[in-house]
């Protein structure tokens, strides 16, 4: 098992990529209804685009059956970890930004991210660059 710490996440991504264009649509009308419902208060913007993506992401990757992915770069090299949407104990996508320090481990093709609720996201390595 290796263990590493305070790596950064590059992006989370749907099922089969990034999403399509309409699934942008649907963040973008999602992060219009929370500001509206917030009471349209000011400089909120990053904060309604991250809970709205995580929404509607969340009901995307459901819909597909298949599984979503992040990306993270650990000490020079790009992982990309699968994970399964419905039990992956309340990950979100958009918790981690792109920067962020993410205590990661390793054991064989699992790859274990620490949440700052202290959980793991458990995913299953499906692509090792560098």
């Amino acid at each position: 098992m290796q263990t590493s710490s305070d790596h950064n996440p590059t992006r989370t991504i749907g099922p089969t990529g990034p999403p399509p264009a309409e699934v942008q649509q649907a963040i973008r009308r999602r992060a219009q209804e929370i500001y509206e419902q917030s009471g349209r208060v000011p400089g909120r913007d990053l904060e309604n685009w991250v809970q709205a993506e995580a929404e509607v992401m969340r009901e995307y990757t459901a819909r597909s059956g298949r599984k979503a992915a992040i990306v993270i770069r650990v000490e020079g090299v790009v992982y990309t970890g699968e994970y399964n949407a419905e039990s992956c104990d309340g990950y979100k996508p958009g918790e981690w930004a792109s920067g962020d320090p993410v205590p990661v481990r390793f054991d064989g093709d699992q790859m274990y991210l620490k949440r700052r609720n202290g959980h793991e996201l458990e995913t299953t390595i499906v692509k090792k660059v560098g």
